[in-house]
């Protein structure tokens, strides 16, 4: 963690073993985070490798390194060169990673591997691919940092009058209604039901605010996350890898 201490950096966060069917457990941090993230229901921790590792006062070289396997890095560059993009540098390489992490198919595929070891990355087909998946990685990326110009507009109007308090929240026809009357309108459904890490982030959110009124600060926030949850899935529609290579060992 003292990685993300007061230093730029990213930190990419997975588990080794989720034992669930439907794996949906990689995160992004720009900051130290708890290592609980995963699900109450299961005992497993989570890890967070962070892109940078800064020196302590004590090295004698001062120089931040990139956390790549060197030998790895210097072969998927190689596979991803193409005369437009030239060589991957070390954040065309993490949305690589991230978006992959993020591919339907690649879930699929490996989903019985995913229930119990750390998830492995294939190479690339082809540069295309490559930096095909990275675009929509660093999309993912910027959504999940909360990254004001990725997350755009928040059309979900909150409507009702009442002590914005929230009761027994539920969703219905587009609207994601926090006691009788107050409601989130507009609401895709895909967004309510989102799975991330055994969460269900759209319900838990509100969920953990049970009997606490939602401040004006409070309603912007879920509207954020109503539109990350939503594009999440629209752009993870867009991923398409060609997994016949198989995938790398982890490291």
């Amino acid at each position: 963690m003292r990685h993300l201490i007061g230093e730029k950096n990213l930190g990419l966060g997975v588990c080794r073993q989720s034992g669930v069917n439907q794996w949906a457990h990689t995160f992004v941090y720009d900051c130290i985070v708890d290592d609980s993230y995963i699900s109450n229901r299961s005992k497993e921790r989570g890890y967070v490798a962070p892109l940078y590792l800064y020196p302590s006062d004590s090295d004698l070289d001062q120089t931040r390194r990139v956390n790549f396997d060197q030998k790895l890095w210097k072969k998927l560059k190689a596979l991803a060169k193409d005369k437009a993009h030239g060589e991957p540098d070390e954040i065309a390489t993490f949305d690589y990673i991230y978006g992959v992490l993020h591919c339907p198919k690649y879930r699929e595929t490996y989903a019985e591997f995913l229930k119990s070891d750390f998830p492995r990355i294939p190479w690339p087909s082809s540069p295309e691919e490559f930096w095909s998946v990275a675009e929509k990685g660093g999309m993912l990326r910027r959504l999940h940092l909360m990254e004001a110009d990725a997350v755009g507009d928040t059309p979900y109007p909150f409507k009702g009058a009442g002590d914005n308090a929230v009761d027994k929240p539920r969703f219905e026809k587009g609207k994601v209604f926090i006691n009788a009357v107050q409601y989130f309108d507009n609401v895709p459904e895909v967004a309510w039901n989102f799975i991330i890490g055994g969460y269900q982030p759209a319900q838990k959110w509100l969920k953990d605010r049970k009997g606490r009124a939602l401040s004006f600060d409070d309603v912007k926030h879920y509207q954020k996350i109503v539109k990350i949850l939503a594009e999440t899935d629209r752009i993870m529609r867009t991923i398409e890898m060609d997994l016949s290579g198989g995938v790398e060992a982890s490291g």
